[in-house]
C-alpha cells in the first residue's frame, strides 16, 4: 500500500501532463494534416515562410504556389501552415 501511495503523484502528474499538453498537441497536429491533405487548387494560403499564395496545382507530395506577381513557386506540401480562403467559400460567394 506505501508504494501504491508513493507513485500516485507521479501518476498523478502524468495525466496532468497528457490532459494539459500531449492530447491538445496531438490534436492540433491532427488539424493541420487534415488542413494540408484538403488543399485544393485554388485556395489562398500562407506557407511558413509566409509566402502569400494561390494553390496552382496539387501533386502527392508538393504542390505549385502562384505569387501575386504571376511566378510559380513549388512547394512541399507541408510547408502550408494555413488557408487564408478556400477555393470551395469563393464558388459559393459568388453563386
Amino acid at each position: 500500500m506505501q508504494n501504491i501511495m508513493g507513485l500516485l503523484p507521479f501518476i498523478l502528474m502524468f495525466v496532468l501532463f497528457y490532459f494539459l499538453l500531449i492530447r491538445p498537441q496531438q490534436k492540433r497536429q491532427k488539424a493541420v494534416r487534415q488542413m494540408q491533405s484538403d488543399l485544393k487548387k485554388g485556395d489562398k494560403i500562407v506557407t511558413i515562410g509566409g509566402l502569400h499564395a494561390t494553390v496552382d496545382a496539387i501533386d502527392e507530395g508538393t504542390i505549385v504556389l502562384k505569387s501575386p506577381d504571376g511566378s510559380r513557386l513549388t512547394f512541399d506540401r507541408n510547408a502550408v501552415r494555413e488557408v487564408v480562403e478556400s477555393s470551395s467559400s469563393t464558388v459559393l460567394d459568388k453563386a
